[in-house]
C-alpha cells in the first residue's frame, strides 16, 4: 500500500507525474539501509527530478521555523538535494518525483544496474508505469489501484482542489489552504509557479509534484 495511491485526477492528467520510491522491510533487508536510500537518492538527483524527499527527515521542499504570515512569500527559493540525501539516518522510504516519462525511466534503468536490494515502486497512471517498467527492461510483477472516493461524494471538495490536494497522500495539504491558493493564482496575486511551491512545503515526504501543479494552476487561471 502507498500513499501515492490517493492522486486524484483522469488518467490524461498524470502524463507529467512520475513518483519512484525505494523501501526497506524492517528485520528484512534494513541492514545498510541507511547506504542504500542515500545511493537511491544521488541516483535520482542526476535525473532530473522536481521533487525528492525522505519520509522521515523531509523533502527538497522544506517548511519554516520563522512562522509568520509572510514567511512563504519572502523567502530563498534554494533546492538543497545534497541535505535532502545526507540527512537520511535511518530505515525509511525515500522518494523522487519526475515530470517526464524519459528522465523515469532514464533512472529506473541506473536503479536497476545499481541493484540496491530494496523494493522499488513506480507510481503513475497504469499505462505509463508499465511503458516505463518495459523501457527500462523489466516486467511488471504486481500492481495497486485506488477505488477512488466512495460514499457521501457530495461533502468533498471540487475536482480542482482535489486534484491539488490529494498529491500530498498523508493529507497536509488542507482543502481550504488549496482552495484560497487557487484564488489567489485567478486573481493574480500569486503567481501559478509560487502558490505551487508554497504548497509542495507542506508535503514533508516529498511526493508532491510542483510541475504538476503548476499546469493545475494555470488550467484552472485560465478557465475561471
Amino acid at each position: 500500500m502507498t500513499n501515492t495511491l490517493h492522486r486524484y485526477g483522469s488518467a490524461d492528467s498524470f502524463n507529467d507525474d512520475f513518483i519512484v520510491f525505494a523501501i526497506p522491510a524492517r528485520g528484512i533487508n534494513d541492514a545498510n539501509a541507511v547506504e542504500k536510500q542515500r545511493r537511491f537518492l544521488e541516483i535520482a538527483r542526476k535525473h532530473n527530478p522536481v521533487n525528492i524527499g525522505d519520509a522521515s527527515h523531509g523533502a527538497l521542499f522544506q517548511s519554516s521555523k520563522n512562522l509568520n504570515p509572510a514567511v512563504h512569500w519572502r523567502r530563498k527559493e534554494q533546492r538543497d538535494l545534497e541535505s535532502v540525501v545526507n540527512c537520511v539516518s535511518c530505515p525509511t522510504t525515500v522518494s523522487a518525483v519526475f515530470d517526464n516519462a524519459d528522465d523515469t525511466v532514464a533512472f529506473v534503468k541506473e536503479l536497476k544496474q545499481a541493484d540496491l536490494g530494496l523494493s522499488i515502486n513506480i507510481s503513475a497512471s497504469l499505462d505509463k508505469a508499465q511503458e516505463c517498467a518495459r523501457r527500462a527492461g523489466l516486467e511488471r510483477h504486481s500492481v495497486e489501484y485506488s477505488l477512488g472516493f466512495i460514499g457521501q461524494t457530495d461533502r468533498i471538495a471540487d475536482r480542482q482542489v482535489l486534484e491539488i490536494a490529494t498529491m500530498c497522500g498523508h493529507g497536509m495539504l488542507s482543502f481550504s489552504f488549496v482552495r484560497k491558493l487557487l484564488e489567489w493564482v485567478k486573481q493574480g496575486r500569486r503567481s501559478p509557479e509560487q502558490a505551487s511551491v508554497t504548497l509542495a512545503r507542506f508535503c514533508s515526504c516529498g511526493i508532491f509534484n510542483p510541475t504538476r501543479a503548476c499546469r493545475l494552476l494555470e488550467e484552472a487561471k485560465k478557465h475561471s
